[in-house]
């Protein structure tokens, strides 16, 4: 890959969170995210089943190839627009290792509940 070929991001939304019988919220975050999207957003709107964070309000998994993987649980769907700007960040950081100084300050604190390494990266 060139070094001027950003790889390529995917935003992956859980859309399953909630009570059957209501309006899900994972959902209408998706649906708002998708919303405020541009044309030429560097990352990939994915909508996924489960994230295994039942319970634990709306989540997300953003993810690269290279790149380490976050795991973002207790968001509501009020947070689109800082998910985006955290997105757009995580696509434009080299590790994807943001600190919370670099996210919006409403995910800063007690939404990263987990970290996965790339599947590059060796022991």
């Amino acid at each position: 890959m060139a070094n001027d070929v950003t790889p390529q991001t995917n935003l992956h939304i859980c859309i399953t969170c909630g009570h059957p019988d209501e309006p899900r919220p994972g959902l209408t975050l998706h649906d708002l995210v998708a919303s405020l999207m541009t044309e030429d957003e560097p990352f990939t709107l994915r909508a996924v089943k489960c994230l295994a964070r039942c319970g634990e309000g709306c989540s997300l998994a953003v993810t690269a190839p290279g790149k380490w993987g976050y795991l973002l649980s207790r968001l509501t769907p009020d947070l689109a627009a800082d998910i985006l700007t955290y997105a757009r960040a995580y696509a434009a950081h080299e590790t994807g290792a943001l600190l919370p100084s670099r996210r919006p300050e409403s995910l800063r604190h007690n939404v990263v509940v987990g970290r996965i390494p790339a599947m590059e990266t060796a022991p």
